[in-house]
Parts: structure tokens; C-alpha cells; sequence
């Protein structure tokens, strides 16, 4: 494949460790960017009008390690009770910068700005309306409006500089102006124009202390409007630090693989001087999670060195567009079909068909046949050993090549190869063959022969501490080979927990999926079966590149939230977690919730006290709901368009 070069340089290094170096920010006694260690970060949940309620548990994400606290402050009551919260804490000994959200109120970031280090602004909420109207903007209405905005910002912008208070411009894909859409889309360059106007407002008025950031609840979204945030940043000579976020990522495991692969995909690359997970859950057990994803770099530039790229302007692929790398299809692997999942068994359900139920295969003895689940994966590594009762059609055996070649079974059973025994094997399966690469053997071994191969598929794997930037690397020379046979990216984890195996693999194997690389995962380790497989599908899920549950799009909740966030997520899981393809907005206010459910088919939105509006994609279908009905009335929406199925028992 012909390189083109392209403007798309993000990061120090696509090969080698690096942090991106951006301008130290002072946010109170805590600043970030320059050589500062990435900040964690949370935020309040409580009411910000019960002042010790949100001092309390602001001490809880403080003593979790959070180094700020953001707070929400949707009206001038709340702005100014962020001084009570403010002289409580330090009373009780808590010196933790301050952080106050603003979205709508443009008195409340003002009088916020005399109060606390930081203020937070969204730009889509800030100064513009969204109606989910399409507008004609003239280059000269659009200069009119520009005029607009600068008249409603400048004043916060002089607070800020006047009290030494720093400022987010964080721009949330959900809640882009109908001026932004009109003119650059539902796209990551829309989303980096409309901090862009804000930032060179403050550049005019010669004011410094800005963060930014690019938040999403779709990663590959988030992942891309980073990229090009910094890209566009180098060509006005801007180097301002980056605020990391997933925005809507959910709970458990799903929030902790989607938070994951899209945090983890730029902190790889030296990308992010401060972060939030952004989970469903109460804010302190969102710092463990930062703690983890942020603690993995402390040391990384310490790893195996990688096969530099000579100009990394040139590449054979466009990390601001996905598109996935084209393969042929060698039986259901590569081209069009969906990444598959390899698994590896344990002895237990080697020896007992009871056990593949871990693995989404759930064996009826007494009617004798196998119900699938959605997780399943569809091959099954024995190295050399078999499995003595017989496994369902879906699921296809594995076996190292000098096992296969005793085997009976030759043509539904398939071979796993290493490059020696590849070149040298007397037979191989007429229909599939695994062979096992290292990125040395990308790099450095003769592969022309794999162009002349049409029955083979590569597994890929790197020892290396920098795995992702590895197997990239990998992809990309076989790009520039011309060699497109499929590729399963597989890695090994050991001695790990099951948290930091959810972490660390949605990194290492997100990312690269959210670059069109990848017809498959392997995931191995020392964790439960269970926890391998549903993380394995979860990174397929959160990458949107094999859709197998219903995905829901939920808010962390804050003080603006009008229920129980968590509960009534909980409710509704539990009776539509079976509606494969689905995507369900969970949302706790209005803020950003029309906006990320542009992205969903169905919404619930807080929007009173006890009352909840529904959403068909982005237009509302029924208003003031009461809460004790309102799940009951979003299963009936579902159901009168067609999206339900009842569950299958």
C-alpha cells in the first residue's frame, strides 16, 4: 500500500515513549502540563447546596487521591455556596484545588471564578442554544456571532485573569452549538473549532491558564478530536494541557473497558496531563481506576526500543479517520466479518462442558443441546490437548501444529504454526492455518511469501512493555509490505488482577482497533475465564467494531442529577440488557443529554424534580414523565418501535 504524507503528526513518537510536553497551568497550589505528574481527578455528586454533604464526600475522593474536585455549579445559589464548601474544607485541613462546572450560566462561571482555582466551561452550553436546527451561516453572520460569543466570554475570561482562577474549555461531542453543527458537522473538527473560538478569545486578552479537552462517550470519537486538537494546536504555535475524559462511560466493567480504551489509547502516546473516569458509580471509586491507567507510564520510557518509523508523516493508514485495514477474508476471519475471539480454556473446562458456561456456552444435559450466548467466542485454543465431549458448531478447536497433524479431525480443527514450522510443515489445513508471529518476525524475517498465501492467518504478539505502540508498529509494516492477510492481536497477562485486565487490555487492544487494525483478539491470563471473555467482547463493544450486547450511554451523575442515577441504570439494565445492538442513554439532567443521545436510540433524561423526559434518537417523544413509571413507558417506547425482543429463556 501506497504511504501518503499527510499533516497528522499528534504526538512526540509513534515508536518511543514521550510525553507531550504542554505549558505548565497553576491551579491553585496543584498545577499540571509541563513536566508535572498526570493529575486525577473526580467529581461531586451531591447537592452543591448541602454544603456538608459535598465536603464530605469531596474528602473521600480527596483522600482516594484525587488531586481536584470538580463541583457543579448550575445557578448563582450554588456559585455562591462554593465559598462555604471552599472555607470547610480548609478548615478541616483540606488544601485540594477546587474545580467549578458551568454550562449555561454565564453569572454563575463569574462568580464562580472569584471563588475556587478553576472553572469549567462548555462552549457548546456556554454562549450558543441547541435545538437540533440546521442554519444557512454566512461567512458574515458567522463573524456576527463569533462577535457574539466573544462579547458573553471576555468578562469571564478578565475575572479569570484578574483573580488568578484557571479555566477548562471543554467541549462535549453531546452538546455542539447548532452554529457548529451547521458548519463542520456531528465531527471531531467541530468539536476542536468550538474550543478553538473560546481559545483564541483568551489568547486576545493575553490569559494563559486554559486546559482543554475533547471529551465523548463514543472513544474513537474522543480518540480522533484529541489527535487533532493537538495537531491544530501546533499550527497556531499552542501548547496547552489536556484534560482526558470518556464522558457517559457507564459502570463496571463496561465503564472501566470504554473509560479504558479511551484514556489509555492517548495516555500511550504521551497524550494528557490531567484525568477523569467518568463512571456510573460514586465519584471516590473513580480514582483507583485513574490511578491504575495513569501509574502504568511511570516508567515506560524504560521499554524495548521499536523499529523507528523514518518519517512519521508518511503512514499507510489516517489516525483521524478509521477506517479498517483491508484484508481478505480467509473463512469467516478478516475483510468485511467481524473481529473474531479466540479463548483459552482452563484444565476445568477442558475436562467438563459445564464450565464452558464461563465462556458464553451453556450445555442443557437434560435436552441435550447447547444455548450461545452473545459473549461466545468462536475458537478455542487446546495447544496439545483435546477436549473429550463435543463442542458446539460455532465453536471451532485449535491445536498446536504437531498435535494437528495426529488428528483424525483434519478439516474442522485447525493448526497453530511458529514461522519455522510454517516454511518447513509437509501439509497444512486446506481451509485455515494460524501462524504465530512476533513483531521481530514483522520487522526483521523474509514474509514475501505470505502474499502468495490465502489460507493463512497471522496471530501477533510482542513481549515488549510498550505493546500498542509494537503491534502498531507491526501493522504498519505490513502495510508498507503489501502483505494484507488478517491479523489477531493477542497478549498475554500475568499475575494480574482482574481490574487492571479489564485496564490494561482494553488499552493495548483498543486503541489499535480504533485504528482499523485488528480482525481479532486473544486475550490471555491468569484471571477467571469468565472475566477474559467478557472483557475480550467488552474491548470489541467499546471499539464499535463487534456490537454483541446492549450498549448504554450513562452519565456519572453530579449535583445537577434529578434521580437516582445509579438505581434506576440498575433497572433498566436489568430488563434490557438482552436487547442486542441497542443503545440506551441513561442520563441524570439535560446538560449533555439531548447530545450524547444523538449517538443512542433511546434516551431518559432527568429533566425536574421526579420527572423524566424520553427521547427516540434526538427528538423527545414524551415529556414530565413520573419516575416511578418512567421505565415502564421507555419499555413501551422501545416496544412501539420495534426494538424489542422478549427474552429467550
Amino acid at each position: 500500500m501506497e504511504a501518503v504524507a499527510q499533516n497528522i503528526k499528534y504526538n512526540n513518537s509513534l515508536t518511543k515513549y514521550s510525553r507531550l510536553k504542554t505549558r505548565e497551568v497553576f491551579i491553585g497550589d496543584v498545577p499540571l502540563g509541563g513536566d508535572n505528574p498526570i493529575r486525577i481527578q473526580s467529581m461531586t455528586t451531591t447537592d452543591t447546596m448541602d454544603t456538608i454533604a459535598t465536603v464530605e464526600q469531596s474528602i473521600r475522593i480527596i483522600e482516594a487521591g484525587g488531586d481536584y474536585v470538580r463541583i457543579t455549579a448550575p445557578s448563582m445559589n450554588e456559585a455562591k455556596n462554593l465559598e462555604n464548601i471552599k472555607k470547610e474544607l480548609r478548615e478541616r485541613g483540606y488544601k485540594a484545588p477546587l474545580i467549578a462546572d458551568i454550562h449555561f450560566t454565564p453569572n454563575a462561571a463569574e462568580m464562580a471564578a472569584r471563588i475556587v482555582e478553576k472553572v469549567r466551561v462548555n462552549p457548546g452550553n456556554y454562549a450558543d442554544k441547541k435545538k437540533f436546527a440546521v442554519y444557512n451561516y454566512t461567512d458574515e453572520f458567522y463573524e456576527q456571532e463569533l462577535e457574539r460569543i466573544r462579547e458573553k466570554f471576555t468578562p469571564l475570561v478578565k475575572i479569570c485573569k484578574e483573580y488568578g482562577t484557571a479555566m477548562r474549555i471543554g467541549t462535549n461531542h453531546g452538546s455542539l452549538s447548532d452554529r457548529i453543527m451547521s458548519r463542520y458537522g456531528d465531527t471531531p473538527l467541530g468539536m476542536v473549532e468550538s474550543a478553538l473560538e473560546f481559545l483564541r478569545i483568551c489568547e486576545d486578552e493575553n490569559y494563559h491558564q486554559i486546559v482543554l479537552s475533547m471529551k465523548a462517550s463514543n472513544p474513537q470519537v474522543m480518540i480522533q478530536a484529541y489527535r487533532l486538537l493537538i495537531i491544530k494546536m501546533h499550527e497556531e504555535e499552542m501548547n496547552y494541557p489536556l484534560h482526558l475524559g470518556v464522558t457517559e462511560a457507564g459502570d463496571g466493567l463496561d465503564g472501566r473497558i470504554k473509560s479504558s480504551v479511551g484514556i489509555g489509547t492517548l495516555l500511550e502516546d504521551g497524550i494528557g496531563d490531567t484525568v477523569r473516569v467518568s463512571l456510573t458509580e460514586e465519584p471516590e471509586f473513580e480514582i483507583p481506576v485513574c490511578k491504575e491507567l495513569v501509574e502504568r507510564y511511570t516508567n515506560r520510557g524504560n521499554s524495548k526500543e521499536i523499529k523507528p518509523i523514518e518519517d512519521e508523516s508518511v503512514l499507510p493508514y489516517n489516525p483521524l479517520d478509521y477506517k479498517r485495514r483491508k484484508t481478505f477474508a480467509v473463512e469467516k476471519i478478516g475483510n468485511h466479518n467481524v473481529p473474531v475471539v479466540i479463548l483459552t480454556p482452563n484444565a476445568d473446562m477442558i475436562q467438563n462442558p459445564a464450565y464452558l458456561k464461563e465462556a458464553g456456552y451453556d450445555y442443557s444435559a437434560k435436552l441435550d443441546k447447547w444455548n450461545i450466548a452473545d459473549i461466545a467466542p468462536d475458537y478455542i485454543y487446546l495447544g496439545e490437548h483435546d477436549i473429550e465431549y463435543e463442542l458446539p458448531g460455532t465453536l471451532h478447536k485449535i491445536f498446536d501444529y504437531t498435535f494437528w497433524e495426529i488428528q483424525k479431525d483434519k478439516d474442522n480443527t485447525f493448526p497453530l504454526l511458529n514461522l519455522h514450522e510454517y516454511l518447513t510443515a509437509e501439509s497444512k489445513s486446506q481451509r485455515l492455518n494460524f501462524l504465530s508471529l512476533t513483531s521481530d518476525d514483522i520487522y526483521y524475517a523474509d514474509l514475501e511469501f505470505l502474499k502468495n498465501e490465502t489460507k493463512c492467518v497471522i496471530i501477533l504478539t510482542s513481549s515488549n512493555e510498550n505493546y500498542f505502540a509494537d503491534i502498531r508498529r507491526s501493522f504498519i509494516e505490513l502495510m508498507n509490505r503489501g502483505i494484507d492477510i488478517p491479523v489477531i492481536i493477542k497478549r498475554n497477562y500475568q499475575n494480574i488482577s482482574e481490574d487492571n485486565l479489564m485496564l490494561y487490555s482494553a488499552t493495548d487492544f483498543g486503541g489499535l482497533l480504533i485504528d482499523g487494525f485488528g480482525d481479532g483478539v486473544w486475550l490471555e491470563g491468569s484471571t477467571r475465564i469468565e472475566t477474559q471473555n467478557q472483557t475480550s467482547f467488552g474491548i470489541l463493544q467499546a471499539t464499535r467494531t463487534r456490537i454483541s450486547k446492549t450498549e448504554y450511554i450513562s452519565c456519572p451523575s453530579c449535583g445537577r442529577t434529578l434521580f437516582d442515577l445509579q438505581e434506576t441504570t440498575a433497572k433498566i439494565r436489568s430488563r434490557t440488557n438482552h436487547l442486542k445492538g441497542v443503545k440506551i442513554a441513561i442520563m441524570g439532567c439535560i446538560v449533555n443529554g439531548p447530545g450524547e443521545m444523538a449517538d443512542a436510540d433511546y434516551g431518559y433524561v432527568g429533566s425536574g424534580v421526579g420527572k423524566i423526559t424520553l427521547y427516540k434518537g434526538k427528538e423527545v417523544v414524551k415529556r414530565s414523565i413520573d419516575t416511578d413509571i418512567a421505565v415502564d413507558q421507555l419499555i413501551g417506547l422501545i416496544k412501539e418501535n420495534g426494538d424489542w425482543k422478549e427474552v429467550e429463556n
